[in-house]
């Protein structure tokens, strides 16, 4: 409409543009996209706190709605086994984002220090999510933990790190099939109940 005028830009338009440029398998440079936004590189380092801050939010904005996914495609397994299934899906989701693996290739060492330590609220964030994944089948009685369920998530998590990353860790090939098998392990699901891959085919322990 005539006298309409565009929104201005704030923390959550540099979160989306940067977002795109993430998905695009492209450098976030912050100079490209203060320009973007027609804004200012302190106004910008204002909003999101720093190129760091920035791309550990925009990695959540895409893990998050992932994992969920996962989770929910493994609805038909129970207890340990749909744990073992979301799980899975979810590394072979990981692994197979271009994006995503673009950043870790090209990026390595600020990929782990984002992904993988306190530099930034991701890690945490994917703990709380995968302790949510414990707490639901733990409270309707399908789930008995070996440890705390913080204590198990954080394990899965590191674990799940371990062979997402491991071409960057160890110079291995990442293998989602042998993530299935050490989450199965860990919740003591037995043989042959590990659930199924993305494609429905089955996954032994």
């Amino acid at each position: 409409m005539l006298g309409e005028q565009e929104p201005r830009p704030d923390a959550l338009s540099a979160l989306r543009a940067a977002r795109r440029t993430f998905l695009a398998g492209r450098r976030v440079e912050m100079s490209e996209l203060a320009a973007e936004l027609g804004v200012s590189r302190a106004t910008l380092f204002r909003w999101v706190g720093g190129r760091d801050p920035l791309l550990a939010e925009v990695i959540w904005s895409v893990t998050e709605p992932t994992l969920r996914r996962a989770a929910e495609a493994a609805e038909g397994e129970r207890g340990g086994p749909r744990l073992v299934d979301a799980i899975g899906r979810f590394a072979e989701a990981t692994m197979g984002a271009s994006s995503f693996v673009e950043f870790v290739r090209t990026d390595s060492e600020r990929a782990l220090r984002l992904l993988t330590t306190r530099a930034s609220p991701f890690q945490s964030r994917l703990v709380a999510a995968f302790e949510l994944l414990l707490r639901e089948e733990m409270q309707a009685g399908r789930l008995a933990p070996p440890l705390s369920v913080h204590d198990t998530a954080y394990l899965l998590v590191r674990i799940s790190e371990t062979y997402v990353y491991a071409d960057v860790i160890a110079g291995e090939t990442p293998d989602p099939k042998k993530l299935r098998q050490a989450v199965a392990a860990i919740l003591r699901v037995p043989t042959g109940c590990a659930g199924r891959s993305a494609d429905g085919a089955s996954r032994p322990a």
